[in-house]
């Protein structure tokens, strides 16, 4: 199998920065793995990196969608398999760079994804259910499956209550592509929850309620914006007037995004050959040399995927 390396971790990790020093260093293309990246216009709220942010390196997947669009797992691995396809087509490394774990896995793991189509009047009957409801569903289908969901992501909530509405196995079936390394990269918990403040407070003040107000003026439908996660949901409300104040919506939000980060963690520990780097030692060296191992033909990192 061909090599890939995946480089992930939790919010403000610094993991898409990584990504980029050590494809310059090593001539590699990136592939995102972001679920709200993939969609054009959403910026700020989802940390898509600028073009001087690149520092050439050439990224895929990102702005492939239209504001209000289904995109599905498939729709993104599909996408991921032939732009990293191509990029191994062409002598080059590929790198695929981001926290979304379900986009992460179903490329380490070569998720085998069903063409079915899905059930329209499940979806309809889902999707117009509350948080609350979505999860009494969950819980009284499959009780065990709660504990690995991020109760407050209402996209999430409905792709797992359709799925077990519709009897569907719990464990996708596997088929690696590819031979990954997959380096994580961790900072202690209040290095962290002080990284979170600082970048919040910076995409607000780069125009992020802007960016929000623009895409609904553009079209981007409120229930679009609301399933995206914590940034778009929170200002989407604050600009609804459901917060009294800047200083409540500032504050319930910086604690939603921690409680998300220190979920992600919880999530990703569990995961089997990930290769943990410490942010505030020399992440680039150590990564580094995980890579011109792996390449080397070393056998101690090797992996093909999660579990």
């Amino acid at each position: 199998m061909e090599k890939i390396v995946i480089i992930t971790g939790t919010n403000a990790s610094g993991k898409s920065g990584l990504g980029i020093d050590l494809a310059c260093s090593s001539g590699a293309e990136i592939v995102s793995a972001d679920s709200r990246q993939v969609f054009k216009g959403l910026d700020l709220g989802s940390g898509k990196v600028t073009r001087e942010e690149m520092k050439g390196v050439p990224h895929y997947l990102l702005d492939v969608a239209e504001p209000n669009d289904f995109f599905s797992l498939k729709d993104y691995q599909k996408m991921a398999y032939d732009a990293i396809d191509d990029i191994l087509a062409r002598g080059r490394r590929a790198y695929v760079v981001g926290g979304t774990g379900l986009y992460v896995s179903s490329i380490a793991c070569g998720y085998v994804l069903s063409d079915a189509e899905p059930d329209t009047e499940v979806r309809a009957k889902v999707e117009a259910m509350t948080i609350d409801e979505l999860i009494d569903i969950i819980r009284q289908k499959d009780p065990s499956r709660i504990a690995e969901l991020d109760l407050k992501n209402k996209r999430r909530l409905e792709r797992a209550a359709e799925k077990v509405l519709a009897g569907a196995p719990r464990d996708l079936p596997s088929d690696p592509r590819y031979e990954t390394l997959i380096i994580g990269v961790t900072w202690p918990r209040d290095i962290l929850y002080e990284r979170i403040r600082v970048r919040l407070e910076k995409r607000l003040a780069q125009g992020l309620l802007d960016e929000v107000a623009d895409l609904r003026k553009n079209g981007a439908e409120d229930i679009f914006l609301y399933k995206l996660g914590l940034e778009y949901r929170y200002c989407l409300m604050y600009l609804r007037g459901e917060f009294p104040d800047y200083g409540s919506f500032f504050d319930k939000l910086f604690m939603e995004i921690r409680h998300l980060a220190k979920e992600q963690m919880t999530w990703f520990r569990k995961l089997k050959n990930i290769n943990w780097i410490d942010m505030q030692k020399d992440p680039l060296a150590e990564a580094d040399r995980l890579i011109e191992e792996f390449y080397g033909g070393h056998d101690n990192h090797r992996t093909v995927g999660f579990g």
